[in-house]
């Protein structure tokens, strides 16, 4: 299951809106996960991104690190879960922090080339090394960057890019768009692929993915 198809369709534009809590068991919110189930994926969202942004914060990261890093997490959770060798031995909300922890100490080591210690607000577990808890491969993590922006282009520049990889012409896309011209489909490609490029070159996770593939 590729990280880049699994969430971004789930929740990006959901987890922010403003919804009575509900009360979920850890069993639930792990039966939830492995269903893909998106209201226990956005109350996740709701109760556990401050606790994350607070200890990313605290430990040289930003707001938008935290949501990578929250995504991340779910994704590996998930993947331990439907391996069927997944056993709870904590609170969920106490392994998913660690989770999240491990993530990004193992980051912070990668960046700065030596063992950091990160300041804790929250009760956390060791992560054993057997459950292989695995950064994203960067071609995963290329195409989840890629599709959390393409998500947020408008419609008919979605619509657009989406033609031109099929490989449409411009003459096709003229009619299907209902463009006057092609020489104004061929200008609105540009600007759309443009922005697109943009949206990616300034994420934070492509940033740090560059810098590892130079290093």
């Amino acid at each position: 299951m590729k990280k880049s198809i699994f969430f971004v369709s789930l929740f990006e534009e959901n987890w922010m809106n403003n919804r009575e809590k509900e009360k979920y068991t850890d069993e639930d919110l792990l039966e939830g996960l492995k269903q893909r189930n998106n209201p226990i994926i956005e109350f996740i969202y709701t109760n556990y991104l401050t606790m994350i942004t607070s200890m990313v914060g605290r430990n040289s990261g930003t707001e938008e690190d935290a949501e990578d890093l929250l995504q991340d997490a779910l994704i590996i959770i998930y993947k331990r879960i439907i391996a069927g060798d997944f056993v709870l031995t904590s609170s969920f909300k106490t392994f998913f922090y660690s989770v999240c922890r491990n993530l990004w100490l193992q980051r912070l080591n990668k960046c700065h080339g030596k063992t950091v210690h990160l300041s804790d607000i929250e009760e956390h577990i060791p992560i054993s090394e057997s459950l292989e808890y695995e950064i994203i491969e960067p071609a995963e993590e290329r195409k989840r960057i890629y599709y959390k922006h393409y998500a947020c282009l408008t419609p008919d520049c979605q619509r657009i890019l989406r033609l031109f990889a099929e490989g449409r012409s411009l003459r096709e896309i003229s009619l299907l768009m209902q463009f006057k011209t092609e020489e104004y489909a061929k200008s609105r490609k540009y600007q759309c692929k443009e922005n697109l490029k943009k949206r990616i070159k300034n994420d934070p996770s492509y940033k740090r993915l560059k810098g590892n593939e130079n290093k």
